[in-house]
């Protein structure tokens, strides 16, 4: 069964949630299939180095679910409205899969969890789909025809799905947020499927 990948870091658990939120929108789809992974944290002492598995949550990212994959789905917090280190690190090591063409074609997406209303959202999910971009993927994002988009009072944009999750994430995902996140999962998905994954 073809898999869209949903590759995500989350310090706090809210971009975690916001990536389960986009499997369900995956899996609604007939035939496709959510694989959830995460990256590890980086530190600036380079003798401390993460377990090979997380504690807990989902496995990191392989880059056999790069090639495996049929589309991609990237999540991050907002860090100075850019991907969270990270991400980014992860993304720096993937220099043989751009040479290899592995992500060329397939569509791509991003989600992101942000403080406060303005805090960067949209250049988050910008800064994660110029990566991307390099890659040769297809970037998908959330059209007006969802209608959660125009009432919308949290997060998500044309750009992608969001959520605000306030100055100690106590906000709750409300109702168009969550919509919205499996609104990007099930587009990704439907996308793919059309592309024959």
């Amino acid at each position: 069964m073809p898999e869209i990948l949903i590759v995500y870091y989350s310090r706090t658990g809210s971009v975690a949630q916001l990536a389960r939120l986009v499997a369900r929108g995956v899996e609604e789809v007939p035939g496709m299939r959510a694989r959830l992974r995460s990256v590890p944290p980086v530190a600036p002492v380079t003798e401390t180095s993460s377990p090979p598995v997380p504690d807990e949550g989902a496995p990191y990212v392989t880059r056999e679910d790069l090639r495996d994959c049929a589309g991609l789905i990237l999540g991050s917090p907002t860090r100075f409205g850019n991907m969270a280190a990270p991400l980014k690190h992860f993304l720096d090591t993937t220099g043989a899969e751009w040479a290899s063409g592995t992500l060329s074609g397939k569509p791509a997406a991003a989600f992101t969890s942000t403080t406060s209303m303005h805090g960067g959202q949209e250049t988050t999910l910008v800064s994660m789909m110029l990566p991307l971009l390099h890659h040769g993927a297809l970037i998908v994002g959330l059209p007006y025809t969802e209608p959660a988009l125009t009432t919308t009072r949290g997060g998500g944009s044309p750009y992608g799905a969001s959520h605000v999750a306030g100055a100690d994430g106590e906000r709750e995902f409300d109702d168009d947020e969550r919509v919205l996140a499996r609104a990007l999962g099930r587009r990704v998905a439907t996308i793919a499927a059309k592309l024959g994954a």
